[in-house]
């Protein structure tokens, strides 16, 4: 009787845990059992790819349903002009911010002298399009085919035509289509939370095989690459504490506290968009955002807001000139922001989506794509980094604007502390 009270007081405890709390020591204990167990541990993957197959399920659905429930909130239509405006204002603000942050720790740490390349890799990964071509690719020609292939960025467009269209309505009718985009995307989250149930065993499964699959990687000749990435990462985080310091005055260290549950997502799934649908959780449950914020600025920048994958990129085309003997002009190096801006876009929010643009912005530039071929065994320890970048950028710039629309609703001074 007594040996059975300690389990079931053990029980009853973890129970009680918040689910960002379990998450964190499933997450423990994969690093853990990848320690421990080394590659055997990759056993495990499976129960996370499920993790991250739920998730995205639901992510494709709830961004349109929850970008047009938020939209159609608006009173005014001129109200997510401001909203729209401001938002992309800020997401390229900071992934041009990030891209330099690259380039500057790329040239500082130098991290692709001494590396010995072999024959150049004759295989083509792709073309950089041009500016037009970006633009035009954002607008679905068939919304069904946009759906079926996961194009969040042409979803994103045709929700955002979606709920225009519904504020041009007479009202009733605005009321009707309003109602049945809340109650579907009310219904999404919902599931969002029973998907949510598994999360503390996916994050520890993908930890686990992670540490397993590339813990020696870590000390090995990619050190200095690994190391200058992470930097950019903990700068560009720094930032972003800054920023949500000066526009709302909450304190940075009592944010993260509560916006932690998102980060081992991030880490554990390397998916902006899988780790949307808990930004929108935490951004609704524990920072209290309104649903017409939040709705908005996080389906957007998941698709936009790329400063993580921005810092890989300019680090990884640095890392490969270095090992080439090839150095870039000003002039050259400005012209690596401007497309690096208009490709880290279309890195489409899911596991490895950065990769493919490295691979593609190296060719760009004519060089060998052997370094980007070796980054890519080791590119999960960057792509954890850099989406849990992207959804910090996500989430803060929610906040910020939350509070600026509070202000300018109530006429009220910047408040201080945290949600």
């Amino acid at each position: 009787m007594s040996s059975t009270a300690p389990a079931s007081g053990f029980v009853s405890y973890y129970k009680n845990l918040s689910l960002g709390v379990k998450i964190l020591i499933w997450l423990g204990v994969g690093i853990l059992a990848g320690v421990v167990f080394g590659e055997r541990a990759v056993v495990v993957k499976p129960v996370g790819d499920l993790f991250i197959k739920l998730l995205l399920m639901a992510a494709i659905p709830l961004v349109f349903f929850n970008l047009v429930a938020g939209i159609t909130s608006l009173s005014d239509i001129r109200i997510l002009g401001r909203l729209g405006l401001r938002t992309i204002a800020y997401y390229v603000g900071t992934t041009s911010v990030a891209l330099c942050l690259g380039l500057g720790i790329g040239h500082w740490l130098k991290p692709g002298q001494g590396m010995q390349l072999s024959e150049p890799v004759d295989k083509a990964f792709g073309e950089v399009p041009g500016v037009m071509n970006v633009v035009l690719d954002l607008f679905p020609d068939n919304v069904f085919r946009a759906f079926s292939s996961g194009n969040v960025a042409q979803v994103v467009v045709f929700a955002i035509f979606i709920g225009i269209a519904t504020l041009l309505l007479p009202d009733d009718s605005k009321e009707k289509l309003k109602t049945g985009f809340v109650t579907v995307a009310m219904l999404l989250r919902e599931l969002v939370r029973v998907v949510l149930y598994f999360a503390p065993f996916g994050v520890g499964a993908l930890a686990a095989a992670t540490v397993g699959e590339y813990g020696n990687a870590i000390f090995g000749p990619l050190a200095k690459f690994i190391g200058g990435v992470w930097l950019a990462h903990v700068i560009m985080m720094s930032v972003y504490m800054i920023v949500l310091f000066v526009a709302t005055r909450r304190s940075p260290a009592g944010w993260l506290k509560t916006t932690a549950p998102l980060y081992a997502t991030t880490a554990a799934t390397c998916s902006s968009l899988a780790s949307l649908v808990v930004s929108m959780n935490i951004a609704q449950n524990r920072l209290r955002i309104p649903e017409r914020v939040y709705s908005f600025t996080l389906p957007l920048g998941a698709q936009l807001n790329k400063d993580g994958t921005a810092i890989m990129l300019t680090m990884v085309l640095l890392f490969t000139a270095q090992a080439a003997g090839v150095e870039f002009s000003l002039a050259e190096q400005f012209t690596i922001v401007i497309i690096g801006l208009i490709l880290s876009e279309g890195s489409g929010g899911i596991p490895g989506g950065g990769l493919v643009i490295a691979l593609i912005f190296v060719e760009a530039f004519n060089l060998p794509l052997e370094i980007a071929g070796i980054v890519a065994g080791i590119y999960r320890l960057i792509d954890m980094g850099g989406t849990t970048v992207n959804c910090m950028g996500d989430l803060v710039w929610t906040t910020v604007l939350s509070d600026i629309e509070e202000r300018k609703e109530a006429g009220a001074e910047p408040k201080e502390g945290t949600t």
